[in-house]
């Protein structure tokens, strides 16, 4: 495997890159900061899911993929002698060691502790002897791993209130489920029946194959299929779509339920108490990295739909 490297100023960083995959055979391509490192390093913020403020630096380090030399070398003469190529200078060609692919990316995922007792556990990984709840989950092509902050905090709820509720879950929707590891978290602990659905065939398949690898019961499928309400309502996404979404989560909310919410910042709070006060008042319950976790319970008496905030902790004692 050979490495094509080339200085790339930014609004030739996308041109580039296209032609590096699509017309010059390239197996991958990937952008640096070429200043990172130094004085002049620039970190580039953008929320997850959404494309990022710019496509790199004002000075980026395109690094592309070639089988062999011959390939590295015709793609940099070709590349170099486009008129768009101004602003990009050749770095240097080199060849990579031989790695073992699968054993670099299996050494990237580690267990993860959602509590003491409760781990997320890849497969080619023993569980830890503390651990007492365990989900083996593979990094996959759906959202869910519990390494993010918010799927973490998420799961941290499922394990802290679990064993508080009497009777147990009786109906609990994932809405958005990716990987399906909240719903299958939720199954873990006890939960009696578990809806998890997603608008991405490839995530309803992959919470299938999770909650069967981790033997429990989860049925998976589009959104239509979530129908009535639930005692626990799950919605790990992103803020835009939890605003639009706030109707259709409280409906599926029954009284006194808890509505679960994550996949928003800090700075995002007050917009999603806002989106959610006709139906349910919602607080900070956790936060992580400067993600939030949002919990609220509908309450219903005399027939008129009321709300009370529940910033729900690890110590709540349910009544």
């Amino acid at each position: 495997m050979f490495e094509l490297r080339l200085l790339v100023r930014e609004d030739r960083i996308e041109t580039v890159s296209d032609a590096l995959i699509e017309e010059l055979d390239g197996s991958s391509v990937s952008v640096e900061d070429a200043d990172a490192g130094t004085a002049a390093e620039n970190a580039l913020y953008g929320e997850p899911g959404l494309a990022p403020p710019c496509p790199g630096w004002q000075r980026s380090l395109v690094k592309a993929l070639f089988d062999d030399l011959d390939s590295a070398t015709r793609a940099a003469t070709l590349l170099l002698a486009q008129p768009e190529a101004q602003g990009v200078t050749l770095q240097g060609i080199a060849e990579l060691p031989e790695q073992d692919w699968v054993r670099l990316t299996q050494s990237q995922f580690e267990p993860v502790a959602i509590t003491p007792a409760f781990w997320i556990v890849p497969s080619w990984h023993e569980p830890p002897t503390v651990a007492r709840h365990v989900i083996r989950l593979d990094p996959g092509l759906a959202f869910g791993t519990g390494t993010h902050p918010t799927t973490r905090m998420c799961l941290r709820w499922i394990a802290h209130h679990a064993t508080g509720v009497q009777p147990a879950w009786t109906r609990v929707l994932d809405y958005g489920c990716g990987s399906g590891i909240l719903a299958i978290s939720a199954a873990l602990f006890g939960a009696l029946a578990v809806d998890a659905v997603d608008i991405d065939p490839a995530a309803i398949e992959s919470a299938r194959a999770n909650a069967l690898a981790n033997n429990v019961a989860i049925i998976a499928a589009l959104p239509a299929a979530a129908t009535g309400e639930y005692a626990l309502v799950l919605a790990n996404i992103l803020a835009a779509p939890l605003k639009l979404l706030a109707p259709l989560l409280c409906a599926h909310l029954q009284p006194g339920g808890d509505l679960v919410l994550a996949g928003i910042l800090e700075r995002q709070a007050d917009e999603i108490k806002a989106a959610y006060l006709p139906w349910c008042a919602l607080a900070v319950a956790d936060s992580d990295q400067g993600w939030v976790l949002m919990t609220g319970r509908r309450m219903e008496q005399a027939g008129t739909l009321r709300t009370s905030i529940r910033a729900t902790t690890a110590d709540d004692e349910r009544t």
